[in-house]
């Protein structure tokens, strides 16, 4: 076809819009609901999120019955590589060529940020799993965005307020060099002076370095008891890693791991590991139900399901579930329907969505144990849980806009 025929078609269809409506609905209603994970596939959140994310995603959408509003439903996964210029022109994209309807995972928070901003200007929702900067929550909190799975204010106050209170008054902090590391940062700094302890010193790393030798050496030199790792993924597995090879435990100093997850766990392995100290909203042997999800899961990965791969579940059931109950994929809508409606899930029961977005999920405290021979994956030990909504900053703390004053 020409492009002056074409042109006469498009506008003949256009000046006669009910001459084919039957044909019209049909097109609407069979195009597919679009859910775009950007998240870091192959970088060093690779198992924060990453692939298993999609499967929870996908999972989601088998629960959910395959199709919302009698359309059928599309999960798409893109690498942002935890860049957040990466990122925004993807979300961009996304949304402008491909129709993607909701926006999910985020992979660093930097990168989050960046999604964040383009979600509220194309207005799409923008369900957070992996970002936990308390900046999404806060000055730069969105009416389409949700924070799932945790944001470092709960993580600092559980382990930061846990190891203070232990004895543990002096720190030094190994820190990711961009808004992550430095919001996990200044939240635990919060609960240590709380607590009566001291901040000695920092240093920033950048991330995906292989090398931490010059930091943990200083941190040593710190004589600090306390080293708080304010990172993630393989960086944090190569500070504990290289931390026990400089014998750091061993000197009396101890590991403060700020975000670290089961995967981390099995990748280093339980001796290296053991009697560290983590918090998180999700463990895979928690009750029946995590134990059956896990199952699931573990058909189609060969490694344990996080708490930022559940809270990707959780999101994204909750969206489909707010559509359904709005009758509308209209941003707005499906926003107020969940903030409105409770989340309930295979391990969230009854938690209400704060106005700026987070979702206060029961936070538990875990220390890491030996695995028995009967279950190489049983790695935690409770050791605290803090409820809903406790573990969570006040909705204005962090001078969200959304929050009346």
């Amino acid at each position: 076809m020409t492009r002056l025929t074409r042109r006469a078609a498009l506008g003949a269809l256009a000046a006669a819009p009910l001459a084919r409506p039957a044909l019209i609905r049909a097109q609407t209603s069979s195009a597919p609901v679009r859910i775009g994970l950007l998240s870091d596939v192959a970088g060093p959140y690779r198992h924060v999120g990453g692939p298993g994310s999609r499967v929870t995603t996908e999972m989601a959408v088998a629960d959910f019955g395959g199709s919302v509003l009698d359309r059928p439903i599309e999960v798409l996964q893109a690498d942002n590589q935890n860049k957040a210029d990466v990122a925004a022109g993807l979300a961009r994209e996304w949304v402008d060529d491909k129709g993607i309807d909701l926006l999910a995972d985020g992979a660093a928070s930097s990168a989050a940020l960046a999604i964040q901003q383009i979600a509220r200007e194309k207005k799409r929702i923008f369900v957070m799993s992996t970002p936990t900067a308390t900046a999404l929550i806060g000055k730069q909190c969105s009416p389409y965005g949700f924070q799932f799975a945790a944001n470092t204010y709960a993580l600092a106050k559980g382990v930061g307020g846990a190891l203070s209170k232990a004895g543990g008054d002096t720190w030094f902090f190994i820190t990711a060099d961009y808004e992550f590391g430095t919001s996990l940062q200044a939240s635990t700094e919060d609960f240590v002076k709380a607590a009566g302890g001291k901040v000695l010193g920092s240093v920033r790393a950048p991330l995906g370095t292989a090398d931490f030798s010059s930091y943990l050496l200083q941190a040593k030199s710190s004589g600090a008891k306390v080293i708080g790792l304010a990172n993630a993924g393989t960086d944090l597995q190569n500070c504990i890693k290289q931390g026990a090879e400089f014998g750091i435990t061993r000197g009396g100093q101890r590991f403060a791991t700020l975000l670290m997850i089961i995967n981390d766990v099995v990748s280093l392995g339980g001796d290296v590991c053991d009697g560290l100290v983590l918090t998180n909203s999700f463990y895979w042997n928690l009750s029946p139900e995590t134990r059956a999800w896990t199952k699931r899961y573990l058909a189609k990965m060969d490694g344990p399901p996080n708490e930022y791969n559940a809270g990707c579940y959780a999101g994204v059931l909750h969206w489909l579930k707010a559509v359904k109950a709005a009758s509308t994929l209209d941003a707005d809508a499906v926003a107020a329907k969940m903030r409105d409606m409770p989340l309930n899930d295979f391990y969230n029961k009854n938690i209400r969505i704060m106005p700026n977005g987070a979702v206060p999920h029961t936070m538990y405290l875990w220390q890491v144990k030996q695995p028995p021979a009967s279950d190489k994956y049983d790695l935690f030990k409770q050791i605290g849980v803090t409820p809903s909504p406790e573990a969570f900053p006040p909705p204005a703390q962090f001078g969200c806009p959304l929050v009346p004053a």
